[in-house]
């Protein structure tokens, strides 16, 4: 899964995002995604430790114990102030766009590559353990990493693998992995609510909001 709906701006200004919470709404999707998993019994319930993956995780799958993965963290973009201004929606709305190299930098952050450095060796470790089904609550681009390799066995970042707010993936992990579903979110089916990217919506708050600042 993706973690529920947050807010990344705060009058225009970026907030930290390792401690932002959820929102109403983001509180709301995590439900109802959880009612959806209602059935599912998970053997492990994996988060990055961010409190947006910890809280999603609670309303989810709250009769479980939950583990903080930190290597599974959301890939880091760099300081906007250090972004030319006019080159700032460009990076911004266009960062998962197509193939994405290994060596291109999240908003002038971390790279594609780093990032899977530290994912796939967490897969492998988790791939080793025993269990039947597990509930990772996790992130756009983390998850975009993962279903890439699912998909490809190989370090090819395919952004274009959208993540709603509190979607769900399904995988079969293995020798042979299989895609079985993605980006399913039990709060809107068929994506009705926005025609925009998540990084598109992201940019409109930021405008907004810095605008009316």
């Amino acid at each position: 899964m993706r973690h529920a709906e947050v807010a990344y701006f705060d009058a225009g200004r970026p907030v930290e995002p390792r401690e932002v919470p959820l929102t109403d709404e983001g509180r709301a999707q995590a439900k109802a995604a959880g009612e959806a998993l209602a059935g599912v019994r998970f053997d492990r319930v994996i988060t990055s430790g961010a409190p947006r993956t910890l809280e999603t995780a609670a309303l989810v799958a709250p009769h479980s114990t939950h583990e903080a993965w930190p290597d599974l963290y959301e890939i880091g973009g760099g300081r906007f102030s250090e972004i030319p201004e006019e080159e700032l929606e460009e990076e911004f709305v266009h960062a998962f766009r197509g193939v994405v190299p290994n060596d291109a930098r999240f908003l002038r952050g971390e790279s594609i590559g780093e990032l899977f450095d530290r994912v796939l060796p967490a897969l492998e470790r988790l791939l080793v353990d025993t269990w039947d089904t597990a509930l990772a609550v996790l992130h756009g681009g983390v998850n975009r990493a993962i279903l890439s390799y699912a998909l490809t066995g190989e370090r090819m970042f395919l952004g274009p693998f959208e993540q709603a707010p509190a979607c769900i993936n399904v995988l079969d992990l293995g020798d042979d992995w299989i895609v079985r579903a993605v980006n399913i979110a039990p709060y809107d089916l068929a994506h009705l609510a926005h025609r925009q990217t998540t990084m598109e919506r992201y940019w409109a708050e930021y405008r907004s909001l810095d605008e009316r600042a």
